[in-house]
C-alpha cells in the first residue's frame, strides 16, 4: 500500500508540472516522457523487491529497503536537519557514512571534485561534511589530508568507522550477468570472487553512477559492485551481499565542521585529538616523546608534503623534503595533560594546529 501511494505521488508530481491545458511544448514533452518512464521503472522494481520480501521468508537481504541505523545522535543544527555534504554520488560509501553519522540530515552529494565538499562547508551550503581518510587495505587518502591542511577554518568534529561490504547489484538474477562494473579499488578487493564469474569485468570512476545508469537504461545483463545504500536508493537487487575477498575491510571517515566541536559533540568514553605540526624529520622522535611523557598515547602518525616550503638545505649541500605531520592522540584537548603537551610541542615545532578533538569511533 505504501509503495502504491509513492507511485501515485510521483506520477502526480510530474503531471502537475504540465500546463493546465494538458499540452506541453515539443521541447518539454521528451523531458516529461523520459522522467515519467524512469520514475515508473524505479517504482516497478521497488514494488517487485517489496513483494519478493513478503513472499520469501528466507530472503537474506530482508533489510534492503530499511534505513541504515545511525551511529551518532547528531540530529539537528540550529534547530534544522543537518545539511551534510559528502564526496561522491548517491549510493557511494561516503553517502553511507553520512547516513550512519546523522539520524536526520539532508545528505548532499558532491561528485564533481574531492574539494567540492570542503567548499560547500566553507560557503555555508552545508553544516557538516563527511570525507574518507583511510582504508584498512589500501591505506590513507592523501588528497583529503592535503585538503584538511589547506582549509584552515575547517575542523574535525567526529569520525565514522564503516565496515565495507561490496555488494553485487543488478536487475535480475546472477546467472544472467555478463558484465560487472566497479571502481578499481572495489574490483581489487573482490578479485578472487570475480574470477569465478563468467563475466567481463570493467573499471569505472564512480560505481554509484554506473548503478544509476544500469537502472535508467535497463541493462539486465550488467551488474555493479557497490554499497547496499546504492541498492536501496535505486531499487537494485542484491545478487550477492559480500563479494570481498577479505572481510576485515574498514574505511575511516571524518565528520568536518567550521568550528571546533562543542563539549556535547566531543563527549564520549574515549576522546581523540588530531594535531598537525611541522618539525625536521630528525626531531619527530622528540615530538612523540613529549606526548609520551604526558601519558598521551599516539595512535597514528601521517606525513604530508609541506607545500609552502617543500625543500630545505641540509649539511654538506644536501636537500631534504619538508613535511607536515598529522598525529592522532588519545585524549581531549581540554585535558591538562594535552594542554601541557601542546605547549611543549610549540617550543620545538614551526607551527602547531589542533585540527579537532572529538569522540572516537574506534
Amino acid at each position: 500500500m505504501a509503495l502504491t501511494m509513492i507511485r501515485t505521488t510521483y506520477i502526480h508530481k510530474i503531471a502537475c508540472e504540465l500546463p493546465l491545458d494538458g499540452k506541453a511544448s515539443a521541447k518539454a514533452k521528451p523531458r516529461f516522457s523520459d522522467e515519467l518512464k524512469f520514475e515508473r521503472s524505479v517504482l516497478d522494481r521497488l514494488e517487485r523487491i517489496y513483494n519478493d520480501r513478503l513472499l520469501s521468508s528466507s530472503n537474506k537481504n530482508h533489510d534492503l529497503l530499511l534505513p541504515v541505523k545511525p551511529k551518532t545522535p547528531w540530529d539537528f543544527y540550529e534547530g534544522k536537519p543537518v545539511k551534510v555534504a559528502y564526496q561522491g554520488a548517491r549510493g557511494s560509501y561516503c553517502h553511507e557514512a553520512a547516513v550512519r553519522a546523522f539520524q536526520r540530515c539532508d545528505a548532499l552529494p558532491y561528485p564533481e571534485t574531492m574539494e567540492s565538499a570542503f567548499q560547500a562547508l566553507e560557503s555555508g551550503a552545508a553544516d557538516r561534511a563527511v570525507v574518507a581518510v583511510e582504508n584498512s587495505l589500501d591505506g590513507v587518502v592523501g588528497r583529503n589530508y592535503d585538503l584538511l591542511l589547506r582549509h584552515h577554518n575547517i575542523h574535525i568534529a567526529g569520525e565514522v568507522l564503516l565496515k565495507v561490504n561490496h555488494c553485487l547489484l543488478g536487475l535480475n538474477g546472477i546467472n544472467g550477468v555478463r558484465r560487472v562494473l566497479g571502481h578499481p579499488q572495489a574490483l581489487s578487493h573482490c578479485r578472487r570472487r570475480l574470477q569465478s564469474l563468467n563475466a567481463t569485468v570493467e573499471a569505472v570512476d564512480c560505481a554509484a553512477e554506473a548503478a544509476r545508469l544500469v537502472v535508467e537504461r535497463e541493462c539486465c545483463d550488467v551488474a555493479v559492485i557497490c554499497s547496499g545504500v546504492a541498492g536501496r536508493e535505486l531499487g537494485l537487487r542484491v545478487l550477492e551481499p559480500a563479494m570481498q575477498d577479505d572481510d576485515d575491510n574498514f574505511t575511516r571517515f571524518l565528520v568536518l565542521a567550521k568550528h571546533l566541536p562543542v563539549a556535547s559533540e566531543a563527549s564520549g568514553t574515549t576522546s581523540k585529538t588530531t594535531v598537525a605540526f611541522s618539525v625536521e624529520t630528525a626531531h619527530l622522535v622528540k615530538a612523540v616523546e613529549i606526548f609520551e611523557r604526558r601519558g598521551l598515547r599516539v595512535v597514528k602518525i601521517e606525513s604530508r608534503p609541506r607545500r609552502e616550503k617543500p625543500m630545505r638545505d641540509g649539511v654538506g649541500g644536501f636537500k631534504y623534503f619538508e613535511y607536515v605531520f598529522v598525529v592522532d592522540l588519545e585524549g581531549s584537548v581540554s585535558d591538562p595533560a594535552m594542554e601541557g603537551a601542546l605547549f611543549d610541542l610549540e617550543q620545538i615545532a614551526g607551527r602547531v594546529r589542533v585540527m579537532g578533538s572529538y569522540a572516537s569511533d574506534l
